[in-house]
């Protein structure tokens, strides 16, 4: 039924074309897509740091729209990354952690000795859903892929789900190889020594563009530029780690940058000369796309999209950034974790834009068909909405959006479901099968719950919830009937001493002037002194 379903979205895709055609309409605009992996919230100087530079990126939020209120459909990649692929939230899609982390009983080998087993999930992008690239491909756009995939094995590749060419898009999430060749991709051919992995990433875009403009000049492309940064692990080159270090240091070093927070150590500060280092080199990589977009006139008719897959890092990982005020990050439930940046510009948009309209990873398909013309697919993006309909209407909506994690994260995530409607946020806990309700125009870091004072309104969002994950059909953890508490104490005093020290020490390593990273990566200097 479904896959009749998918033929007949293709059938109807190919009869717009037809009908484009014969009513001769004005050219189709370009979409650009850069999608950044783990970029926090406020790892931008547009959205207030002072420690990262970000110019290319902040050129595109003073050219168009900044949102402040942006979501992702996860606090991890895979499910996120899904949800803009289909326009549907996570337990539609089915797929509901990183691709690749264990599940059910499998979960015990980890030996985390949690409370629950994680719910089991799926490994591939199915392919009864028709994606965004695949709609646009059939509506007459070349398609292609610069970067991370992360939606399932062989056979459920980009080339699989619409996307035309592919330069690096392959089963892995994280770069393999690390930013500097060898890449270990098989499907992205090494550089010379000390090549830049998002630079690669970047002026394989650049090819692209001048390519597709040599040879379609009428014909419209759809550019996903999927970084493997910020993800971990973090390497960059010689330069500009001397630079950051020197720019921490004249910013003041505290002298402690970590808190526990419930389970792990979190970083409460913005000094790490590496990821700022990670920052810049995608950044740079960025401005090379843009900058050649303009020299071939292609910016006078694309729209220009860049946000993150989840939060930034503050625990696990590389215990790379801090994303104060916002609690958390990657993996966590709280804002840190789900909250990311996004940017949108395009020909005739307001410049300088602020949007503090709540939106979300599922809302970008409506929002590109609705911007390129295409009739919409509610029974596909049914979970979202065009972002373009509230910017021209400048309303706001009281619409709920939901979170889905049947999991546990390694960066300190717990099994969850979430809620956010207007500025009330409930999360609703697996383990203890309790919620913590929060308003976030009052408390934007989740300090402290308000259960008791609104016990109306934790009953009205909880109801909310249940319904909602009854109509998704949610899989949900369970318990583990061999968990053994004393092994999990055990384990978490680790983390709250041992891991806390290491990661201060590291820190700290980090920031000395002396300091030798690990060889591998440290060839950056072939090209980069």
């Amino acid at each position: 039924m479904k896959n009749n379903i998918k033929l007949l979205l293709s059938t109807l895709a190919l009869t717009a074309i037809t009908q484009v055609a014969n009513a001769k309409e004005p050219k189709r605009p370009n979409v650009l897509f850069i999608l950044a992996d783990d970029y926090g919230w406020n790892d931008l100087g547009c959205m207030g740091s002072k420690y990262y530079e970000t110019p290319n990126l902040d050129k595109i939020a003073d050219n168009g729209v900044r949102f402040t209120n942006a979501y992702s459909s996860c606090q991890v990649s895979s499910p996120s990354r899904a949800s803009i692929m289909t326009g549907k939230y996570t337990p539609r899609h089915g797929i509901t952690d990183w691709i690749g982390e264990a599940s059910g009983e499998q979960w015990r080998k980890t030996g985390r000795h949690s409370k629950l087993l994680p719910a089991d999930y799926e490994w591939n992008l199915s392919a009864e859903e028709y994606t965004i690239a695949e709609c646009l491909r059939d509506n007459g756009y070349t398609t292609f892929i610069a970067g991370k995939w992360h939606l399932g094995d062989k056979g459920s590749w980009p080339e699989d789900h619409g996307f035309m060419i592919n330069k690096g898009g392959w089963t892995s999430g994280s770069p393999n190889g690390g930013y500097f060749p060898p890449y270990k991709n098989p499907k992205l051919e090494d550089g010379p020594a000390g090549e830049n992995l998002s630079i690669r990433l970047g002026n394989e875009t650049v090819d692209f563009l001048r390519e597709h403009k040599k040879k379609h000049k009428n014909k419209p492309f759809f550019a996903y530029l999927s970084f493997y940064a910020v993800h971990g692990p973090i390497e960059t080159s010689k330069k500009n780690w001397s630079y950051f270090r020197d720019k921490a240091e004249q910013m003041g070093i505290e002298e402690n940058g970590f808190v526990v927070d419930r389970t792990l150590p979190v970083r409460q500060t913005q000094d790490n000369p590496v990821y700022a280092g990670v920052i810049k080199d995608m950044d740079d990589a960025i401005g090379l796309v843009m900058n050649e977009l303009k020299k071939l006139g292609l910016d006078k008719n694309t729209l220009v999209i860049f946000t993150s897959d989840n939060g930034g890092v503050v625990s696990g990982d590389a215990f790379s950034s801090s994303l104060l005020p916002l609690r958390g990050g990657k993996g966590r439930q709280w804002e840190g974790g789900i909250r990311v940046p996004l940017l949108m510009s395009y020909p005739k948009c307001n410049a300088g834009t602020v949007c503090d309209v709540p939106v979300i990873g599922t809302d970008f398909y409506p929002t590109i068909l609705d911007y390129a013309g295409i009739n919409a697919i509610p029974e596909q993006h049914k979970d979202g909405i065009s972002i373009m309909s509230i910017l021209k209407e400048n309303s706001k909506t009281e619409r709920p959006l939901f979170w889905h994690y049947p999991h546990y994260g390694n960066q300190g995530g717990e099994p969850c479901s979430i809620i956010r409607k207007g500025d009330w946020k409930l999360i609703y806990y697996y383990e203890n099968e309790h919620s913590e309700l929060y308003n976030l125009a009052v408390d934007l870091s989740e300090n402290e719950p308000i259960n008791i004072q609104y016990p109306e309104k934790v009953k009205e969002l909880e109801t909310e919830l249940m319904v909602w994950l009854d109509e998704v059909d949610a899989r949900k953890p369970v318990a583990d009937p061999l968990y053994n508490p004393k092994k999990e104490a055990a384990i978490k005093l680790k983390w709250r001493t041992k891991l806390l020290y290491e990661q201060e020490k590291l820190r700290k390593d980090m920031l000395r002037k002396d300091w030798k990273p690990n060889d591998d990566w440290w060839q950056s200097s072939l090209t980069n002194d």
